[in-house]
């Protein structure tokens, strides 16, 4: 009986060894097809944008069925989130707006820790349901990441999130748009490779109207209070990302990756 026991004893300690073992990688995998599904979706969203009609007129034409829970949002006779071309137009003039107020105030803007945090717009105004504003890729490193608006713990939990009054990712001279992303978060990968990127490595953003490319032009690390990266820098087109890494102190600092805008 004693030998039995030991015998099952030892079968659950391999079990929950090798289970210890496999949650990392079998963690990572389902995050990154959780994360390709919703670069998927966006990307049929995008497809299928009603072009022709405003809301009010595709309800009526039967065409589309507002959402229970919002308002704003449409499902059409399959259950499929639509989104309008009218609400999509209005997103993007909307974020230049914002883009040119950051440009001339992102310094009284950026006053404090809290500020980058709150979303820049809120996306279910413009009929769009995941809060999804596009998707960053990066071929070296086999990342595809949504962008959700406002750097919070929850958002880079999910993808890279930007941070708020710096420049939404529809691109423009005198632009920097700022991704944020976790690196070490257990069982998934963000911005943990983002170090082995160099200069001259292609990162593109995909937003509702276009595809935008970059290529690195720098990398580096700097303290936290260091925050020079994050602002518009003259008339350039930017693109930075960064992420927390170890500064071998019991502490964190902050690797960049400033990215500009391919001509």
């Amino acid at each position: 009986m004693k030998r039995k026991l030991l015998l099952i004893a030892a079968i659950l300690l391999l079990l929950v060894g090798g289970g210890f073992l496999l949650f990392p990688p079998v963690s990572n995998y389902v995050g990154t097809q959780i994360s390709h599904s919703k670069v998927k979706e966006f990307d049929r969203i995008k497809e299928e944008i009603i072009e022709d009609k405003t809301p009010e007129q595709a309800v009526k034409d039967g065409d589309v069925i507002p959402d229970k829970e919002n308002e704003n949002l449409y499902v059409d006779q399959e259950g499929h989130y639509v989104v309008f071309r009218v609400y999509v137009r209005k997103l993007f003039e909307d974020s230049i707006a914002y883009n040119e107020n950051v440009r001339e105030h992102q310094f009284e803007l950026l006053v404090d820790d809290d500020a980058y945090a709150a979303p820049s717009l809120d996306l279910t105004e413009y009929g769009i349901p995941d809060g999804i504003y596009g998707y960053v890729t990066i071929p070296k490193i086999d990342m595809q990441l949504p962008i959700y608006l406002g750097a919070t713990g929850e958002n880079m939990s999910y993808g890279a999130a930007h941070m708020t009054y710096t420049s939404l990712p529809v691109g423009g001279a005198r632009s920097n748009c700022v991704l944020a992303g976790h690196s070490g978060y257990v069982g998934r990968i963000f911005f943990d490779n983002l170090r082995s990127l160099s200069a001259g490595d292609q990162v593109s953003v995909t937003n509702y109207w276009e595809t935008l490319n970059y290529h690195v032009v720098q990398t580096e690390v700097r303290k936290p209070e260091e925050s020079q990266n994050i602002y518009i820098n003259d008339d350039r087109d930017l693109l930075t990302l960064f992420t927390c890494v170890s500064d071998d102190k019991g502490g964190f600092d902050r690797f960049y990756v400033i990215c500009e805008r391919d001509r």
